[in-house]
């Protein structure tokens, strides 16, 4: 039995912030991003931003706030409702679309994406990033180039494993819930539906089908590589 077909959930976050504790379920955490986040950001005031914005800084939408300390850079485009904690860190060309909740002292890096996630304090998603529909939790880190993708081909529900055992999502668009810690390495694909506990590392290039993987544990990737001596060419 691989780790993916595991048929419980990990624990995944020491704790949450006040608008996602109560509504937390364990046997379903992908359910945050639901109501759950509908009424955090519905409860945003229509306008609270507590740093001077450069005019190369895009805004859209309604409810947008940004906390004391944040750095928000040149031709980032923040799209409400959204809420960025203090001391966060939006560098150039990111795009942040509406239904995200960014927590204290995270990083969202250049050209990478976020829609409709929660990142929790300390959360980095710094280098070409897309994290869809997604939670990470506190600490988490994603290597350069990883993707969260939130969405089958097929345009059916998202289910947690495959086959009889999989876990119904009850939702079209889900990513994946990285538990408090989780490190991935560059150029990680994670499909729609994993969930991964926390601590744990993923290798450089690892593609993560949907499942549940166990915290604290590292997922590996293996490869035979083939080095052969080039032909001499004449040189005319």
């Amino acid at each position: 039995m691989t780790a993916a077909h595991t048929s419980t959930l990990p624990k995944l976050f020491d704790s949450l912030p006040e608008p996602f504790a109560a509504g937390f379920d364990p046997d379903a955490p992908w359910a945050l991003l639901g109501g759950p986040l509908d009424d955090a950001l519905a409860r945003l005031p229509s306008a609270a931003i507590e740093v001077r914005l450069l005019p190369e800084v895009h805004l859209a939408g309604d409810r947008i706030v940004i906390g004391r300390g944040a750095r928000i850079h040149p031709g980032v485009v923040l799209e409400g409702p959204l809420y960025v904690g203090r001391d966060v860190e939006i560098r150039p060309g990111a795009y942040v679309r509406g239904g995200v909740w960014i927590g204290d002292g995270c990083v969202v890096g250049a050209s990478s994406e976020i829609k409709r996630a929660i990142l929790l304090p300390g959360a980095r998603a710094p280098h070409l990033n897309y994290v869809g529909d997604s939670i990470l939790g506190a600490g988490v880190n994603l290597g350069a180039g990883t993707i969260l993708s939130n969405f089958r081909h097929d345009g059916r529900e998202v289910r947690i494993g495959a086959g009889a055992g999989g876990m119904a999502s009850g939702r079209r668009k889900l990513g994946a819930v990285l538990g408090d810690g989780v490190l991935t390495g560059c150029n990680c694909v994670l499909h729609p539906g994993v969930v991964v506990g926390r601590e744990t590392h993923l290798y450089p290039g690892v593609q993560l089908r949907a499942g549940i993987y166990p915290e604290r544990s590292v997922v590996k990737l293996r490869q035979d590589l083939q080095v052969v001596a080039r032909e001499a060419r004449e040189v005319r």
